[in-house]
């Protein structure tokens, strides 16, 4: 048992020295947040840190003297310690992944009530002083030695896999996007939003007395935006598909529209985005209690797919997750069972897909199944009913038997587990965007950023890519 003893004030002399090393990490911050209700971005706002704060989240100044609190309270004096006072100076600022060490050392002591005067100093890894003062605290006069409390299990539900997905585009040309009819605060403020992040260069279809009336409302800059005339939802649907078969934009963004107005162009035969792939949708998720990125499809567009449609969903979602950086994707196609069962047809339907994986028929992914969604996602799920499989417990992508599972799944998680969900249509000649209102700015670019990363493999010949022809231009890697 690991125990914390104090020295009381007779023990302690003049000059005697301890101190603490941490690093800081963004779950410090974050609970520091939620403790003392202090949410300045400085401290929180990853997208913040990385446009104004070269990519890293600034410490609260206060997070240095609790290391000098934690330090005094627990091995110098030690328990029975009271604060009295603290007078600090911050001379630098502590960045996420800095190393901190603090240092207490006995300055005075007065008799009078047991107060001992301590120089307080914390530097960080490179030795610079980020804070310096004095503490003064009332040492305990009884000795004590107590078992350590076990420190509560608190953690703080990151979106860390968004991060990464917007790492993946820095260096990227922005994607030129035709915004179908942005005639509401959410969608037009979610343009601005990618274009300040240098994810898009929007190009606003639809009336351009709504359009500027709606930036005016809301104090959005609009002013460096092409706008292209459209008088309806209907005709800026059409005219933004137009843009992209005339090769002025490379990904499609829906606006203030229904989907199926806009898919309704997408799908035309003569006019539309439509290639050999069947149109699918795909959920990126970041889900807090998972280990990384999980894509779910198809959620939105094919209802009750056919074998042959669940074919497409399959290598669209592969090549999707290919163009997100995953090497060999492991994809888990589920079903309520983990066994083929004649009378439960997404049973049969997975294990054909796995048999199509193995002769070549779907390419580029581990494709296993049937799977339930414990043991898709949980190793511990799989062992425990004995499922060898190196797509258990550890899938990529995971393929559900039709739209109302899908549907309910990504609600669940979304509203139950605190995930984000970005979404993306797949198989049309461009990345299709899919923004709902109830998207927050994460998520909102997070699906910008699927489609900077897909339209960008198409311009460079990764999987995925469609035979369109988009000018050359400057500083494109």
């Amino acid at each position: 048992m690991d125990y914390i003893e104090n020295r009381t004030f007779d023990e302690i002399k003049v000059g005697d020295s301890e101190c603490l090393t941490r690093t800081l990490t963004s779950q410090d911050l974050h609970l520091f947040a939620a403790v003392s209700g202090d949410v300045n971005p400085t401290h929180v706002d990853e997208h913040y840190a990385r446009h104004f704060l070269s990519g890293r989240l600034v410490g609260h100044s206060l997070w240095s003297g609790s290391l000098i609190s934690g330090l005094l309270g627990t091995q110098l004096p030690g328990p029975g310690t009271v604060y009295e006072s603290q007078d600090l100076r911050f001379l630098r600022p502590v960045q996420v992944g800095d190393t901190v060490t603090a240092t207490v050392t006995a300055r005075e002591k007065r008799p009078d009530g047991r107060a001992i005067v301590f120089d307080c100093h914390c530097v960080n890894q490179h030795g610079e002083a980020v804070a310096t003062g004095v503490a003064v605290v009332r040492a305990p006069a009884e000795h004590l030695r107590l078992p350590r409390p076990v420190s509560p299990e608190v953690a703080v539900q990151e979106h860390s896999k968004y991060e990464a997905l917007l790492e993946r585009c820095r260096g990227l040309s922005p994607a030129r996007a035709a915004v179908a009819y942005p005639c509401d605060e959410t969608s037009l403020a979610a343009a601005v939003e990618a274009a300040e992040a240098k994810l898009i260069e929007p190009v606003l279809v639809g009336p351009p007395g709504r359009i500027a009336e709606v930036a005016a409302s809301h104090s959005l800059n609009i002013a460096a935006f092409r706008v292209v005339e459209a008088s309806d939802d209907r005709q800026a649907a059409a005219r933004a598909v137009e843009l992209v078969r005339k090769g002025e934009a490379e990904m499609l963004i829906k606006g203030a529209l229904h989907t199926d107005v806009l898919l309704h162009e997408v799908v035309q035969r003569e006019t539309g985005l439509r290639t050999d792939q069947r149109l699918s949708h795909a959920f990126i998720m970041d889900v807090p209690t998972y280990h990384k990125a999980l894509v779910l499809t198809d959620c939105a567009i094919n209802i009750y797919p056919t074998l042959e449609d669940k074919v497409s969903i399959c290598q669209n979602a592969i090549d999707l997750a290919h163009t997100l950086g995953v090497a060999l994707p492991k994809v888990a196609v589920l079903s309520a069972v983990e066994t083929v069962n004649p009378k439960i047809t997404a049973t049969l339907e997975a294990s054909a897909l796995c048999k199509m994986a193995d002769r070549g028929q779907i390419t580029g992914g581990l494709v296993d199944g049937p799977l339930a969604m414990d043991n898709a996602i949980s190793k511990t799920a799989a062992e425990v009913k004995h499922i060898r499989s190196e797509v258990a417990g550890d899938a990529d992508v995971l393929v559900v038997p039709d739209l109302e599972a899908g549907n309910m799944l990504v609600k669940q998680l979304t509203f139950m587990a605190n995930a984000d969900a970005a979404g993306i249509v797949l198989g049309a000649r461009v990345p299709v965007v899919l923004t709902s209102r109830a998207d927050n700015v994460q998520a909102r670019l997070a699906s910008c950023a699927v489609g900077l990363l897909v339209a960008h493999a198409r311009r460079t010949g990764l999987p995925g890519g469609a035979d369109i022809k988009v000018p050359d231009r400057k500083g494109e890697r």
